[in-house]
């Protein structure tokens, strides 16, 4: 209380290195970039006509390119899909969270009105964001640059960027460069790990776009999306069916294809020799967004509610989840879309839908291991299928095995030099054979010398 009586009060306006700290530092250089992408991807659909991405869904987003360029001293990102208006860059596209009467863009990835400004503050200190679009019939270019170090000089509100007129693009769209890289984007993007990883996430992450014509390319190197296939034959049906939910008044469209990748391995021992284990797990995407990829944890559901943890034996399994909704924020994912959020009520309503086709490939990869070699024989007539050519099936078609009398079996573990592993498998046919395929065949090899002959 001031001595003349009346209540001060307590100042707690943050400061803008304080809150450009906060928003950048938990997540990752490379989110950053895939939030520029969504930015990007959001401006085609516009174009295109704002529409559920569903598997059936026949939209054309071909004439829509989005050009990434990465340096070590720079960065860039060019689209020409539709571009920024002057008054969403005056009153939306800059500021800080999204007011509650602002109105969401039908079936975007955006939902809380700060990648933009997250990714480029992680970037970089020098900044400019250029837009060319039509505008109440005229098409109009501006731009706005920001100097880092200058803007986080005073921090007296408004919070404000300065817009300044620009030359036009080639095509209408939104370029963003940024120089005077930050460290971690310098060590980044000097590494050819980095831009390579970078490469195959875009490529998984956006699959269902691409596929649908967008055009991606990562330093002139166009990106192709993901090839998702899925067995099928008279024994083998992917599942594939879909639902409405709702979310506090917000319609969500939920569809599930699941099935066989791959058949299963012979073996649920790990074979050091065999990385195709990456690609099999629940897939979620949001929005047509992979948010969650291969996914063999509790966030989907493995070692949870009687679920097994993932092991081995289950390879081969490949589940998509795909929710789609008007309005973002009905969707399950977390502010970096690189995960689901398990506490929303439309992702926990979906999850015994997920559990009861999981526990069936669970059920099956048990039951082929008593009738082996006729489950060998059965999958590989199975031919692989376009998630996109998968008719609607309510249940997953899986095999039945009538369990025979095995013979009892023995497993020989035993630890050689890896050099005379491989040139024993190199003579018994491949340098690259799996060394549990070189035990087995030199096995055979000894047994068919000293007992077969017998």
């Amino acid at each position: 209380m001031a001595t003349d009586g009346t209540m001060q009060k307590a100042t707690a306006n943050p400061t803008k290195e304080f809150f450009v700290t906060m928003i950048t530092r938990d997540i990752t250089l490379e989110d950053c970039i895939l939030d520029l992408i969504d930015n990007s991807v959001d401006g085609a659909w516009r174009g295109a006509g704002s529409r559920p991405i569903g598997l059936a869904e026949e939209a054309d987003l071909s004439k829509y390119s989005i050009s990434i360029t990465i340096a070590p001293q720079s960065f860039s990102i060019l689209d020409n899909c539709g571009g920024m208006t002057l008054n969403d860059a005056v009153n939306h596209a800059f500021g800080f969270g999204r007011r509650s009467t602002e109105e969401y863009d039908d079936y975007s990835i955006g939902v809380y009105g700060i990648g933009m400004k997250r990714a480029v503050f992680k970037l970089g200190t020098d900044i400019k964001i250029r837009s060319t679009a039509v505008d109440e019939g005229k098409r109009l270019s501006f731009a706005v640059p920001i100097t880092v170090a200058t803007w986080l000089a005073n921090d007296e509100p408004p919070w404000d960027f300065d817009i300044v007129e620009d030359e036009p693009l080639a095509e209408d769209g939104v370029e963003i460069i940024v120089n005077s890289l930050t460290g971690g984007a310098i060590r980044s993007f000097e590494s050819p790990a980095f831009v390579q990883n970078l490469r195959r996430t875009i490529a998984r992450d956006y699959t269902l776009h691409l596929n649908r014509g967008l055009k991606i390319s990562l330093n002139d190197e166009a990106i192709a999306g993901a090839l998702i296939e899925l067995r099928q034959s008279d024994d083998f049906a992917p599942m594939r069916e879909d639902y409405k939910d709702e979310l506090d008044g917000e319609e969500v469209s939920v569809e599930l294809i699941v099935g066989m990748a791959a058949p299963p391995p012979d073996s649920a021992d790990p074979d050091e020799q065999d990385d195709g284990d990456k690609r099999f797990g629940w897939y979620v995407a949001c929005n047509g967004r992979i948010v969650l990829a291969a996914d063999k944890t509790t966030l989907s559901g493995w070692g949870t509610d009687g679920w097994p943890l993932w092991h081995r034996q289950y390879s081969g399994f490949l589940g998509i989840i795909l929710f789609t909704a008007a309005n973002a924020t009905a969707l399950p994912l977390t502010t970096t879309k690189r995960s689901v959020d398990t506490s929303s009520e439309i992702y926990r309503r979906a999850r015994p839908r997920m559990r009861e086709v999981t526990r069936k490939w669970i059920d099956y990869t048990n039951a082929r291991k008593q009738a082996l070699d006729e489950a060998k024989e059965r999958e590989a007539k199975a031919a692989p299928v376009s998630i996109y050519a998968v008719n609607k099936h309510v249940s997953v078609k899986l095999p039945a095995f009538t369990p025979r009398q095995a013979e009892g079996v023995g497993n020989i573990a035993y630890a050689v030099p890896l050099t005379r592993l491989r040139e024993l498998g190199k003579a018994l046919g491949s340098i690259n054979m799996s060394y549990r395929e070189v035990g087995i065949k030199s096995f055979d090899y000894t047994y068919d010398e000293l007992v077969g002959g017998e």
